[in-house]
């Protein structure tokens, strides 16, 4: 899977379905994390929120993982280089050092992944993290009345992006069997859009 085809287009066809929402849903506990001093992105994408992360936090420094390197190229664009790693890799995969991370953000990434994929991340996530971490998710939800339309999504980002998964996976109780702890959610769009904040 790799959004590099829709890279460049991406925000604007984020815009044209949701208008800001999805960007509000990505910085809705932002001031929450301002004290973070080593932060963990997986699948930022553009870097909308990476820049916002680091223009907050002088004394922030941050790895921001993506498979796309379009994606990587548009964040690293707004965010520089300064005190930012780039790392085109699956996220999956790719080698995370041990009780790093006092911050991970995953906005809209959860649900690229399967059943499988999700214990496998939170597993090497919950590991790369320092006790007391923070993290932040925005994600969708599924609402019954929300069921065809996340159908059509996943339909789209199958043929645009190549992306395997077709239904959104609960993330939330494996992070907890994993000894994070959800501290604060905001939920808008009758259900459809969510904002978490958790603790380890």
């Amino acid at each position: 899977m790799s959004f590099d085809r829709i890279a460049r287009a991406y925000r604007w066809l984020e815009y044209a379905a949701y208008g800001r929402e999805l960007e509000r849903r990505r910085f809705y506990y932002l001031a929450q994390v301002a004290d973070a001093r080593r932060a963990l992105l997986l699948g930022d994408g553009d870097g909308r929120f990476l820049a916002r992360l680091v223009a907050q936090n002088c004394e922030l420094v941050a790895d921001t993982v993506d498979a796309s390197a379009r994606m990587l190229e548009l964040a690293r664009a707004r965010a520089g280089e300064d005190r930012v790693t780039y790392r085109h890799s699956d996220a999956l995969s790719i080698a995370l050092p041990r009780a790093e991370y006092d911050l991970i953000v995953t906005h809209f990434f959860l649900d690229c992944l399967d059943e499988c994929g999700v214990e496998t991340l939170v597993h090497r996530v919950s590991e790369a993290a320092r006790p007391g971490a923070k993290w932040l998710v925005s994600e969708f939800r599924e609402p019954r009345w929300a069921r065809l339309y996340l159908r059509g999504l996943y339909l789209f980002f199958r043929v645009t992006a190549g992306l395997k998964n077709q239904r959104l996976v609960d993330h939330r109780p494996v992070l907890a069997r994993y000894g994070f702890r959800l501290v604060a959610e905001d939920v808008s769009r009758a259900g459809l859009l969510a904002s978490e904040l958790w603790e380890l």
